[in-house]
């Protein structure tokens, strides 16, 4: 059990109970000032009483500790304070601190453990025509993505510039940013063009009611400026949704508020990312996006992001290199590939067209291996940022979540640094090679329970649909059929 923190232990030594020399308690008041004010005094004399009370209990409790410890000085008499100033120092960083109620605390980490956190996992690949990253944590400051991705050997990331779960951040601190361009450099990454930071999810600049419009805006243009401020040329966002009014309304209000930002603040380009489900959410179609762009008046800063798994999600085949060339020539034809501007690279839990977005490990998924070997090895993908949002959730065997200290799940990075490793090494590989079979089949594998999960919940689904549209369907004969009865009644009675 362990101790309370304001439990000092100490053996009771047979020297601290023994009394004092001679002339000690003397030698003590001799050191007190000659000419003491009656307060001085006062205090005088009851130190020397406490001592010597204290000197005549350790007398009577010779075979116990005694109920407290109190040191002779020349000018003060120290209560444990000495004990536990001693205890506090002797701590070091990597003991585990006692809490009450029986709590631990976690480990402060050493410096050869904050060292090794930032060493690369894997090396980046340097010198490759694809520039393969992920979406990297800015925790502690958006400098800090840029060693995150130093880490997982990524030649482009993602990162988020300030919270996405408020409205109103601090700006970004002038250190923050002098280091953020200095690491850029000194790592080799152009963050004009291989570094692409994701709007808040609570922006939704297609609503049309004026206040909700100026809070998105706000926090759209203040994105646009700590890009600016970063040396960042490109910006991804969300379309948003309609929210029942009319889409082509809008498509026009979100339009007029990019034009509005761009004003504002010059040389960052937007991006529309390509989404996941449909009804009243915007950029589930090409036709979406191709209409934006149509109303935005600068056309060199407006461009897409395209999602693979969004893509697939919402109906756009990539699977097979048949069904790859097909979507990409539609893109081509309603948006034009001149648009393409950044790719975010994830497979897709859920099925083909299920309208949803739910990311998977690459290869893992209902896309497959072969979807991504269809890019990598597609020369339009050339020099374009290809960016990871795949999980990184640790789990067990059993595909339980592994959580920390504070009860949250453990990440693992690695995941990242072997997939961005496996998307390179597909470059130039034969997908009907032994070695590309081997890689596809355990991949898929791995990911087996999670698509079987995921393709029964959608049959359930599409039979619960089916079952609405059909109980739909008969109200309407029924209520068709008393029209038609009540109108052949009304001619007869006319007829009549």
């Amino acid at each position: 059990m362990p101790k309370s923190r304001s439990f000092i232990k100490r053996e009771t030594k047979e020297s601290d109970l023994s009394p004092p020399p001679d002339g000690l308690l003397d030698e003590a008041s001799s050191n007190l000032p000659e000419t003491d004010s009656p307060a001085r005094k006062k205090r005088r004399i009851k130190t020397e009483i406490e001592i010597e009370q204290t000197v005549d209990e350790s007398h009577t409790t010779a075979n116990s500790r005694p109920r407290r410890q109190v040191a002779v000085n020349k000018k003060e008499i120290f209560r444990g304070s000495d004990q536990k100033k001693k205890r506090k120092a002797e701590t070091s960083d990597t003991e585990e601190k006692v809490l009450v109620g029986g709590g631990v605390k976690s480990k402060r980490k050493t410096k050869e453990e904050k060292a090794a956190e930032v060493m690369p996992l894997l090396p980046r690949t340097i010198g490759h025509n694809l520039f393969i990253g992920a979406h990297v944590s800015s925790a502690g400051g958006v400098h800090n993505a840029v060693a995150n991705s130093v880490h997982i050997g990524a030649n482009a990331f993602a990162l988020f510039l300030k919270s996405q779960r408020k409205w109103v951040n601090p700006p970004i601190l002038q250190d923050h940013a002098d280091s953020f361009h200095e690491n850029c450099k000194s790592h080799s990454y152009d963050q004009g063009k291989h570094v692409v930071p994701h709007g808040s999810y609570l922006v939704n600049m297609a609503h049309t009611d004026p206040a909700r419009t100026q809070q998105a805006y706000d926090s759209y243009v203040d994105d646009l400026r700590r890009c600016d401020k970063l040396g960042i040329r490109l910006y991804n966002i969300h379309p948003g949704n309609t929210v029942s009014n009319d889409r082509q309304t809008a498509i026009a209000h979100l339009a007029k508020n990019i034009n509005r930002a761009h004003k504002e603040v010059p040389n960052v380009t937007t991006l529309l990312e390509n989404m996941a489900a449909c009804g009243n959410v915007l950029g589930s179609t090409f036709e979406d996006l191709r209409d934006t762009i149509a109303l935005v008046e600068d056309k060199s800063r407006i461009g897409v992001c395209m999602d693979t798994c969004h893509a697939f999600a919402a109906g756009y085949d990539l699977r097979s290199p048949a069904a790859f060339e097909e979507t990409l020539s539609q893109f081509e034809d309603i948006v034009g590939f001149k648009y393409l501007r950044a790719v975010h690279l994830n497979d897709s839990k859920a099925p083909f067209a299920s309208h949803r977005d739910l990311h998977a490990n690459i290869g893992t998924g209902f896309l497959g291996l072969r979807a991504f070997h269809n890019l990598v090895n597609d020369s339009r993908f050339t020099g374009l940022p290809l960016v990871l949002e795949t999980p990184i959730d640790e789990t067990d065997a059993e595909g339980t979540p592994i959580l920390d200290a504070k009860g949250k799940q453990k990440e693992n990075t690695n995941i990242w640094a072997t997939e961005i490793k496996l998307l390179e090494s597909l470059v130039g590989m034969d997908a009907d090679s032994k070695e590309f079979l081997i890689i596809e089949k355990e991949l898929a594998r791995k990911g087996e329970p999670e698509r079987k999960r995921l393709a029964e919940q959608q049959e359930r689904k599409k039979e619960k649909e089916a079952k609405k549209a059909a109980k739909g369907t008969k109200g309407k004969k029924r209520t068709k059929k008393k029209d038609d009865t009540e109108s052949d009644a009304s001619e007869l009675s006319n007829e009549e």
